[in-house]
C-alpha cells in the first residue's frame, strides 16, 4: 500500500512517514503544493495524506486541481484548523476525509485504511440519491427539480451521508466527519441537524430518504 504525504512541517511528516512505514506502508514525502500534485498526477497512490496549508499551492488547490485532472485517488486531509467551512470546502473540492491536528496516529492509519478499502472511483462532481441530487462544484441541491437551500453545516452533511449512501453511519462518525475529532458539544447536535435536513429534503416531498437506525445512526437511503 502506497501513501503520499504533503505536509510541509518535517518533524511531522517525518513522524508519520516513520509510523506509517512500520505499519506496512510504502511512503513518499514533499513538502509543498507543487511537488505533492505532481507526485499525485504522475505516480500510482493508494491514498493521499494532504495538509491545508502548504507553500506552493494550498492543499484545496491541489486537491480540487486533482479532481480537474480526474485523479480520484482518495485524499485525507490535515490542518490546524477547524472551522466548519474547512471542512465543508475540503469535501466540496474532492477530499473523502479530515483530521484535525493534532491528532492520533491510531486514528490516522484507521482512516487510511477504510479509505484504501474504499479505493477511487471516478466521482462525478453531481450525486444522485433517487431524485435528491447534490451538485458539490455549484453547491446546489435539488429534489424532482425543485432546488432546496440548506446552510453550510446542512450541505456537509448531506454530501457525507450521499457518500455513504446505504450504509449505516454512527453518530460517532458523522461528528468525526461533519464536525471535527476535536469537538467536545453535545452529540444530539446529530440528532438535531439530521432533523433540520428531513425537514428541508424529505417533509415538503413525502418522502423518507434519512432513516433512523435505532440504537445504531443514520442511513441515507437510495431507494
Amino acid at each position: 500500500m502506497k501513501v503520499l504525504v504533503v505536509e510541509d512541517e518535517e518533524a511531522l511528516a517525518d513522524v508519520v512517514r516513520r509510523g506509517l512505514v512500520q505499519e506496512g506502508f510504502t511512503v513518499d514525502v514533499y513538502g509543498n503544493g507543487v511537488d505533492g500534485l505532481w507526485a499525485a498526477s504522475e505516480l500510482p497512490y493508494d491514498v493521499i495524506v494532504l495538509d491545508i496549508m502548504l507553500p506552493g499551492l494550498n492543499g484545496y488547490q491541489v486537491v480540487e486541481q486533482l479532481r480537474a485532472r480526474n485523479v480520484w485517488t482518495p485524499v485525507l486531509m490535515l490542518t490546524a484548523k477547524d472551522g466548519e467551512y474547512d471542512q465543508t470546502d475540503a469535501f466540496d473540492l474532492g477530499a473523502d476525509d479530515y483530521l484535525t491536528k493534532p491528532f492520533s496516529f491510531l486514528i490516522l492509519v484507521a482512516r487510511l485504511r477504510a479509505l484504501i478499502r474504499r479505493g477511487a472511483p471516478e466521482r462525478p462532481a453531481t450525486m444522485s440519491v433517487g431524485d435528491l441530487t447534490l451538485d458539490t462544484a455549484r453547491r446546489r441541491v435539488a429534489r424532482a427539480g425543485t432546488e432546496i437551500t440548506l446552510t453550510p453545516k446542512e450541505f456537509t452533511l448531506l454530501n457525507y451521508l450521499m457518500h455513504r449512501r446505504d450504509q449505516v453511519v454512527t453518530k460517532t462518525e458523522i461528528l468525526e466527519h461533519v464536525w471535527d475529532t476535536a469537538f467536545e458539544g453535545d452529540v444530539n447536535i446529530v440528532e438535531v441537524y439530521v432533523g433540520y435536513l428531513r425537514k428541508k429534503i424529505d417533509t415538503p416531498f413525502d418522502r423518507r430518504t434519512i432513516e433512523t437506525v435505532r440504537g445504531v445512526g443514520y442511513r441515507l437511503l437510495a431507494t
